[in-house]
């Protein structure tokens, strides 16, 4: 069994969701025989050692250093030995290749992707540069960077209208979690969302509405995929809150699709791990236009949403995976 050094929190927008990912990762983790050290990082950017009692997990205690090299932590000055990290991070400086290089600098092996494979898979507009060159369908987008944006505001905003009509979606680059998205009907709408997405991050990404389903599939090394599931949205689109905070969608695993569709965006979700140089897990999300283009790539998450209730973990309980047994399959991965 393994000393595992539980990472959770982090100094992104979704420090709330990380918090309670990672209680049900611990709880399975110590179900499994591993020995658990809660690393909470606080808003601010401190490690702490968490009381690992807390429901949810907290970013308070004495503090945490890590050895580098050596990649012991350091708590108070005394040395604690962990074998491997597995950070329930999400957004920036958790899943986008900055706490990854911090554990390759430490010699400590790590759940998840890479340097290379997180700060790709988080830019969505390398992400889809990448996706298209392999010759994978993606939706009509535009970039919108800070810089050309200032300069002439109004001549963005005619261009996007032109180019990709309304509604449209905007989201900042390099985050996840739906933050900072907003739909826009008009230039109007459109340049507020822009203003907004902007302040999140120096690009921007704006994407042409897609009238199809919400497909995902869970995908872990090697690649292995797991059946797909679907996300149904009772009403508006999926945002911050309805994923996490009101009872506004369904999750539907399996989902509801023929066995040749499901082949099909199952054998699609890992070439695109392959694809953003992926390791570990990932979860990739599609829209799919039944009677139009089919599947299209919409994003790839490194270290998607992680209670018993999120998308990844349900969709591989319903290929055979436990909870309990996928939190020991990713440890076991970092360790190979």
């Amino acid at each position: 069994m393994a000393r595992v050094a539980l990472f959770f929190g982090g100094r992104s927008e979704e420090h709330e969701v990380s918090c309670v990912s990672a209680v049900s990762t611990l709880e399975a983790l110590e179900s499994r025989g591993h020995e658990v050290v809660a690393v909470g990082i606080a808003r601010d950017g401190v490690w702490h050692l968490a009381d690992p009692g807390g429901r949810p997990l907290v970013a308070e205690g004495p503090r945490v250093l890590l050895e580098v090299p050596g990649g012991r932590l350091l708590v108070e000055g005394r040395a604690r030995d962990v074998d491997v990290a597995f950070p329930v991070l999400h957004g920036p400086f958790g899943e986008d290749g900055t706490i990854q290089g911090l554990f390759e600098m430490a010699g400590l092996p790590y759940v998840g992707s890479g340097v290379l494979g997180s700060a790709v898979a988080m830019d969505k507009d390398v992400a889809n540069r990448l996706c298209r060159d392999a010759g994978l369908p993606i939706s009509d987008y535009m970039v919108v960077r800070r810089s050309s944006y200032l300069d002439d505001p109004a001549d963005v905003v005619g261009d996007i209208g032109d180019d990709l009509g309304f509604p449209v979606f905007v989201k900042p680059a390099a985050l996840g979690s739906s933050v900072g998205i907003s739909r826009a009907d008009d230039e109007g709408s459109l340049k507020d969302a822009i203003d907004d997405a902007l302040r999140h991050g120096p690009k921007v990404i704006v994407e042409a509405e897609v009238k199809g389903r919400e497909i995902e599939v869970a995908v872990l090394e090697g690649p292995r995929a797991s059946v797909p599931g679907e996300i149904v949205v009772k009403e508006g689109w999926y945002t911050y809150d309805a994923k996490y905070r009101d009872d506004a969608t369904e999750l539907i695993v399996p989902a509801p699709l023929h066995e040749s569709e499901a082949a099909i965006v199952r054998a699609m979700a890992c070439q695109v791990f392959e694809v953003l140089e992926c390791k570990g897990l990932a979860r990739v999300d599609f829209f799919y236009e039944a009677d139009g283009r089919g599947f299209l790539v919409n994003e790839l998450n490194t270290m998607p949403g992680f209670t018993p209730k999120s998308m990844f973990p349900m969709m591989w309980a319903a290929t055979g995976m436990s909870y309990a047994e996928l939190c020991d399959e990713l440890v076991g991965l970092a360790l190979a």
